[in-house]
């Protein structure tokens, strides 16, 4: 029998609950902070041995370290082996715990590569890895110079926040001023980039000891930015297997995990294909599984659950052993999600036999559908976004933080 490990997991959101089925599976003790609101959360019970519950969830240094006092307190009578983030928002928290108490795992400097969209440029770009021109909101000088050179429009972006949380495009020298000025002190905790049009791919993949284990491509018919500033319906298609994009995708992605150090976790990688020249550009990268359910489109595409071979990935490290990824499927899946305005939305009319996940969530209408038909997966998820559309669809304001569910 192998020695049972402890496993102290982060999340100031549900979810995560087949990474901590997993690694109880895996005979090992669950420990799970998570933020006191989420106490009565469904959170499987059955796999977590205690919860911690933290009175902020934010990653300012004064709430950090209230949250390592909270850890050097658990840990004068629980050793811990192993730290883990659930969601993005925690990256930082688990590196800091690791840091203070030399656990093994990523720490703050590599953790800056998967949360700070500067460190990912700057660190992408040293590494030749394409990406769109960009400038820090440091140095006025800088900034005239980005505006002057590089044609608008622009996006403005927060440098440590979830998919499109935060941005803002802008279409000329005075109106990027006003967003800066409008910052205030700000302004340092966010980036310019140039806005290239183009498709935007997602590369959903686990990682161990260096090496990239699993990938799925996939490409959002309607992006996380279209979603969340045009009140559009979240969509995303998995790629044609063993295409050009395809194995471009997985190529970028390989480097972009070895420049910026990953060891072991999953992660969520975007890529825009420019329309004006064709080229992939690096967009960002989290280590998490994405959002949105997009775990829920993986698992339909290649039969492997994100969250349950994380889980295993981390099991292995911590041990020293090693871990092989399950050979995938190859099937087509797809995913369409929208805000519905009734509580509980009736989604019976949902009903071809290739849908075979419908979303259980208040004010949420959703499916996936699955077809070794290409074409046909199209139109269902056309027509459905027709549907929901007319009969279901609804708008909220952009939120100040993310909501943990956005890809």
């Amino acid at each position: 029998m192998k020695k049972s490990l402890t496993f102290l997991c982060i999340s100031c959101y549900f979810k995560g609950e087949a990474f901590l089925k997993s690694c109880k599976e895996q005979g090992n003790t669950v420990f799970l902070l998570t933020k006191q609101s989420l106490k009565d959360a469904d959170w499987p019970r059955e796999s977590i041995d205690e919860m911690f519950f933290m009175e902020k969830e934010e990653n300012t240094p004064e709430n950090i370290a209230n949250i390592i006092k909270g850890v050097a307190w658990l840990m004068k009578e629980r050793k811990i082996d192993a730290v883990v983030a659930l969601d993005d928002f925690d990256v930082e928290k688990a590196a800091a715990i690791r840091e203070e108490f030399r656990i093994p795992g990523m720490g703050q400097t590599t953790a800056r590569y998967f949360r700070d969209k500067l460190a990912m440029r700057l660190r992408a770009l040293d590494a030749g890895i394409s990406v769109p021109a960009f400038s820090p909101l440091f140095n006025n000088d800088e900034i005239n110079h980005f505006a002057d050179t590089v044609p608008a429009p622009w996006v403005v972006k927060p440098r440590s926040e979830a998919s499109a949380m935060g941005i803002k495009k802008v279409f000329g020298k005075e109106q990027l001023w006003d967003v800066i000025n409008g910052l205030g002190d700000d302004r340092h905790g966010f980036l310019v980039e140039q806005f290239k049009p183009g498709d935007v791919f997602h590369v959903d993949s686990v990682t161990f000891d260096g090496k990239v284990e699993f990938t799925q491509v996939s490409k959002y018919l309607t992006t996380p930015f279209e979603v969340a500033h045009g009140a559009g319906i979240f969509r995303s298609v998995t790629c044609e297997y063993g295409s050009d994009d395809v194995k471009q995708l997985e190529k970028e992605n390989k480097a972009v995990m070895k420049a910026f150090g990953m060891r072991q976790s999953a992660s969520h990688s975007e890529f825009i294909k420019c329309h004006e020249d064709g080229k992939f550009y690096f967009l960002e990268t989290s280590s998490r599984v994405g959002g949105a359910h997009l775990a829920e489109m993986v698992e339909t595409a290649s039969g492997i659950n994100l969250w349950w071979e994380w889980a295993k990935i981390e099991d292995a490290a911590a041990r020293k052993e090693s871990y092989k990824a399950p050979k995938p499927e190859k099937n087509n899946a797809g995913i369409m999600i929208s805000l519905a305005r009734y509580e509980y939305p009736d989604q019976s009319v949902f009903n071809a036999p290739e849908v075979v996940w419908k979303i259980n969530k208040k004010h949420h209408v959703g499916v996936i559908v699955t077809t070794p038909d290409r074409d046909r997966l199209f139109h269902l998820l056309d027509e459905y976004a027709q549907i929901v559309y007319r009969d279901f669809h609804a708008s909220a304001p952009m939120p100040d933080k993310p909501d943990g569910n956005i890809g």
